[in-house]
């Protein structure tokens, strides 16, 4: 029985990370930022950061960082996940969706086109070229 609920609560944690790939596969190769294989390759990033203790959920961004909304908002949890990113994925770029942000958001496809842009890359927190 636990097994059942386990798995079914992962298959949710799952489906922004779907919803999110399924979008950006979909929109025409002009407005894609990446290849549908990095799309494809970030969906199984995005599961796994999905699974990380502080991530109630997390999405691919178009521009290939992944998004997440934090269970605890706090500094600590905060720094404590983007080290678990980064060690991780030291290439990777992790874009936290605040508080002021989530009123905004209609639909995965409103966060599938943020951008990571303003969040500090794995590659410059960890020194890695």
């Amino acid at each position: 029985m636990l097994l059942v609920l386990a798995t079914g609560a992962a298959r949710a944690d799952n489906e922004n990370c779907r919803k999110s790939r399924e979008y950006l596969l979909a929109t025409p190769d002009g407005d894609q930022a990446l290849t549908p294989q990095a799309y494809n390759d970030l969906f199984k990033v995005c599961i796994a950061t999905s699974a990380m203790p502080n991530v109630k959920d997390a999405y691919i961004l178009r521009d290939g960082g992944i998004a997440v909304i934090p269970k605890q908002d706090s500094v600590p949890a905060t720094a404590s996940t983007l080290a678990q990113f980064c060690d991780a994925y030291p290439h990777g770029v992790l874009r936290f969706i605040t508080r002021k942000e989530k009123p905004a958001i209609r639909s995965v496809t409103d966060v599938a086109r943020m951008s990571s842009t303003s969040s500090t890359p794995c590659k410059k927190i960890k020194g890695v070229s």
